[in-house]
């Protein structure tokens, strides 16, 4: 399997299917692989490769991915028998009792489950990096980060280990590795996955599972083999496309795309990103589109306001879970960042939650109204190319200057886990260093299907299957 890597998920899965090869062969490609480049990148953190080899040997399901090596992003999703750790060495899980209901459809889609990638601990900052697991570093120049906070999920798929690979996205956590390392990045709207019968209201409803890969079908076939509605769940599955690998081969006819660089600061992002941002836009008018330059044009310090009480008070609802699980508090075995969101949390009344829960549900409707007569949004994914991994240090003493340095570079994904609307990364432009730059198509509630033509439309006129980083083979 010299060419393992040069092949997506689907064209692995066809050539078991034509028995040109066997899983047992797709998975040894890989393990070569993460032996390869695992010690330079750090993006898996746990290897299953007895599991994976009796698995692969045996009778897998017939389903779109059959035999395609697979990994699980190392944070909330459980896989029997495997640790569970968030990066966390406190909230470490030796083994887990059992499986989350989206590695059982992980595993009917055929996929073979190889390891668990890397995150930041709990999943806080867009950067991946803790005291536990360590930093993890971008197939395209290791200096760099690679996101967070699916960043080894990221890494491990720019890098050829596996064509695609589960992620997670609270405020951005798969569409910024994805930029970093030029992949396909795609937030499902809320509920669309499903969260489990472990699940807490994931993060208030911000924070939703995928995957991240190297091309649109990929991604589109995935979601086809685990969005189907999850018995005993309180809340109706927003609707749904008969087929999303369909919906990425159709014409996506002429939409109305509005385009923008505004920030939350107000800082003007980075010239090639701006540059890029414009590029794309003038594609897409070339392509037939109805495109004009508008911003979401919102109060920023409301809308952050209301998520920051509401997100702190969240945390720490969960680290009282953690406290009853683990019989004790947490002491200097969690990081600055989680023992900051932890006090804070602690402080917030039960008043000021609810308000900023009302408070965001209007905000957030602001948001929703622009998309009456807009199909599409398009920004940056980020105000930045990807920085050097000592730039965003999580153990860093000064959190405020880390913030500082978090906002200056992310600065456009989180109004879209607030609304639960569908976001997309899609790899269309390289900085001078040859770094990856993320474009971010947002559509509306409910509405992949959308998103998915146009990324395939995307995807055939600024291709970037040919693209390599350093770090691959």
């Amino acid at each position: 399997m010299r060419e393992y890597a040069n092949y997506d998920g689907l064209g692995l899965a066809e050539l078991v299917r034509k028995r040109d090869v066997t899983p047992a062969e797709l998975l040894d490609a890989a393990i070569e692989r993460i032996e390869r480049h695992n010690p330079k990148l750090n993006a898996v953190v746990h290897k299953a490769y007895d599991e994976a080899r009796a698995a692969a040997s045996g009778a897998l399901p017939d389903g779109p991915f059959k035999g395609v090596p697979f990994l699980i992003k190392d944070l909330g999703v459980r896989v029997k028998g495997w640790p569970r750790t968030s990066a966390s060495r406190f909230a470490k899980i030796d083994a887990d009792a059992d499986d989350s209901e989206l590695t059982t459809r992980y595993r009917a889609s055929g996929v073979v489950l190889a390891g668990k990638t890397n995150t930041p601990e709990f999943g806080i900052p867009g950067v991946t990096t803790s005291a536990l697991l360590g930093p993890c570093r971008n197939p395209w120049n290791t200096d760099h980060i690679s996101g967070g906070s699916s960043g080894g999920a990221a890494s491990a798929v720019a890098a050829g280990m596996v064509p695609l690979a589960h992620a997670s996205d609270g405020l951005g956590s798969i569409r910024i590795p994805a930029a970093c390392c030029g992949l396909v990045g795609l937030k499902v709207t809320r509920d669309r996955n499903p969260n489990g019968l472990h699940d807490t209201d994931r993060v208030i409803g911000f924070s939703v599972d995928h995957v991240v890969s190297r091309t649109v079908r990929d991604s589109a076939a995935m979601l086809d083999a685990t969005c189907a509605p999850q018995a005993a769940s309180p809340y109706a599955q927003p609707q749904r496309s008969e087929s999303y690998l369909a919906e990425a081969s159709r014409a996506p006819g002429k939409l109305r795309i509005a385009f923008s660089s505004e920030t939350p600061s107000g800082n003007p992002v980075d010239p090639e990103v701006r540059a890029a941002l414009e590029r794309t836009a003038e594609t897409l008018k070339a392509l037939g589109h109805d495109v004009r330059e508008e911003g979401l044009g919102i109060d920023y310090r409301a809308l952050y306001k209301a998520q920051g009480i509401l997100s702190a008070s969240n945390f720490a609802a969960n680290i009282k879970r953690w406290i009853e699980i683990k019989g004790r508090e947490p002491g200097d075995d969690i990081e600055g960042l989680a023992q900051r969101a932890y006090e804070a949390g602690k402080r917030i009344s039960g008043q000021d939650a609810l308000w900023a829960m009302q408070e965001l549900r209007l905000r957030t409707r602001e948001i929703l109204r622009k998309f009456e007569t807009w199909d599409v949004w398009l920004s940056p994914v980020m105000c930045t190319p990807p920085p050097r991994v000592d730039f965003l240090d999580t153990l860093m003493e000064d959190l405020k200057e880390f913030d500082r340095r978090q906002a200056m570079t992310f600065g456009f994904t989180p109004p879209f886990n607030m609304t639960g609307q569908p976001s997309m990364s899609l790899p269309l432009a390289q900085s001078s260093s040859n770094l990856p730059i993320g474009m971010m198509f947002t559509g509306r509630y409910g509405d992949e299907a959308t998103l998915f033509r146009l990324a395939g439309q995307l995807e055939k006129e600024m291709p970037w299957k040919d693209r390599k980083p350093p770090v691959w083979n």
